[in-house]
């Protein structure tokens, strides 16, 4: 109703105001979840009180944002949040990242930079319980550099590969951000999890080829791990059943229709729970894990209410529709905009975290990249990505939140690298940065292939 009051150019100009002010707030450092909150209310009294008079437009819009955190606190989405963080750390202090570790190094340590490798890959197969990229990086920080150390690895090189590897449980389902994703865009939850599970495999693979490769054009990096035998690498294999079981239970409940995202998440998390209790955790290590999850799970939420609140100013500017216009219309193939648009994700992830970048840009830019496709409903054959409406909506979601991976290994905010030298304290910051630094140009080789190959994305997708 408000709308009416305001011209398309008025309606844009609040939208700028707010939205230069939001953003003037994160760059003085003030926490994304406050700045949103914050821009998106003086955005929301500024459209009531223009016209309702300043006291009564102040309550109107208290009002309004006073509701946002519970309607969406209840949603059935988002509870999946804190069971998937904590089956992540449930499975730590089980010893199951450790039984990982193990049996990749003795299934794959031979390969040159074989322990790297087998970082890689138990890393992946760690993100299949974890939503959490930081603490993937984390618990691996722990279990895996010492062990490289230990072979002659470069320190820099070792502290690369965990922050990296670490990244992968952005996109392996279940995934947070994949979660938020949905949950801003209003896609089914199941179909973007079960979209990043393909993609998530083929990152790891070129991941693991980029360890093997600078091992061969430097061997002193990291040397291979020789010695195994068959019989003592298939003995490595029952102690990660555990893993390969929940990752059963999150498929057959999505992909099977037998249970929702969330029974799958609650029901992981008791079997890695239960494994925990047998494999001798106590108390302490329980609640230690209880409160590392409260804590992520907080700070998630406290952000999505910030940012929702932001949202619902936007919907009253109308911004992202008139964004969403400019990019449609701009005399260029709407592959180099796409191109354009990731760009800027590179740029703005030097600068803020991962879940914080894509709740603040994707109520404006999703919009804009699906109308740049043709509109929600497009054909494949009538798109200009070769993508139908819906499809576009998961692999743009894949897309971006591989852009987050790659943001969380570039500096000067590159997360999982801050996490790794605070876990190593041998290990300057600027050390794991210049370690990583070779992984940036995986990810770019991994977002082309998508970009290049949607069905990557979408096959595992249109089987549900």
């Amino acid at each position: 109703m408000m709308l009416e009051f305001f011209s398309n150019a008025e309606k844009f100009e609040i939208g700028l105001v707010v939205s230069g002010f939001m953003l003037f707030l994160v760059v003085i450092g003030v926490r994304v979840a406050f700045a949103t909150a914050g821009a998106g209310f003086i955005g929301l009294v500024w459209i009531f009180a223009s016209k309702m008079g300043f006291e009564r437009g102040f309550m109107v819009a208290v009002k309004m944002v006073g509701t946002i955190p519970h309607s969406k606190a209840t949603t059935l989405s988002l509870s999946l949040i804190p069971t998937f963080i904590l089956i992540g750390y449930l499975a730590y202090h089980a010893g199951l990242t450790k039984a990982l570790f193990e049996a990749a190094k003795r299934w794959v340590g031979w390969l040159p930079g074989g322990l790297g490798v087998a970082t890689v890959f138990s890393t992946a197969g760690f993100a299949a319980v974890s939503g959490a990229s930081v603490a993937t990086s984390a618990v691996f920080a722990r279990i895996a550099i010492p062990e490289m150390l230990k072979l002659g690895y470069d320190k820099r090189f070792a502290a690369g590969v965990v922050a990296a590897g670490g990244t992968l449980a952005s996109l392996i389902p279940p995934s947070a951000i994949l979660v938020i994703y949905a949950i801003i865009v209003e896609q089914d939850v199941g179909t973007l999890l079960m979209a990043g599970f393909l993609p998530g495999i083929v990152s790891a693979v070129i991941y693991g080829g980029l360890v093997v490769g600078l091992a061969l054009l430097k061997p002193d990096l990291g040397p291979p791990v020789r010695g195994f035998t068959w019989k003592q690498r298939f003995e490595s294999l029952p102690a990660t059943f555990p893993i390969f079981f929940v990752v059963i239970i999150i498929f057959v409940c999505i992909y099977g229709g037998v249970g929702t995202p969330t029974e799958a998440g609650s029901l992981g998390a008791f079997v890695i729970l239960s494994m925990a209790w047998y494999r001798g955790m106590r108390w302490k290590q329980l609640s230690s894990a209880l409160m590392e999850s409260a804590k992520l799970t907080v700070m998630i939420f406290t952000i999505i209410w910030g940012v929702l609140i932001y949202v619902r100013f936007l919907g009253f500017a109308d911004l992202p529709t008139i964004f969403a216009n400019w990019i449609s219309n701009l005399d260029q193939a709407p592959m180099l905009t796409l191109i354009f648009i990731l760009l800027g994700y590179a740029v703005l992830g030097m600068f803020m975290d991962a879940i914080g970048m894509l709740l603040l840009t994707l109520p404006v830019v999703y919009p804009a990249v699906i109308a740049l496709n043709g509109g929600e409903m497009v054909s494949a054959a009538d798109s200009a990505f070769g993508v139908s409406g819906v499809g576009c909506a998961i692999w743009f979601g894949i897309i971006v939140v591989k852009m987050a991976e790659l943001c969380l290994i570039t500096p000067p905010i590159g997360l999982n690298c801050f996490v790794v030298a605070g876990v190593r304290k041998d290990i300057s910051v600027q050390d794991v940065f210049r370690g990583a630094s070779p992984f940036f140009v995986a990810d770019v080789a991994t977002i082309a292939v998508l970009i290049a190959f949607p069905s990557i994305v979408l096959w595992l997708p249109s089987m549900l």
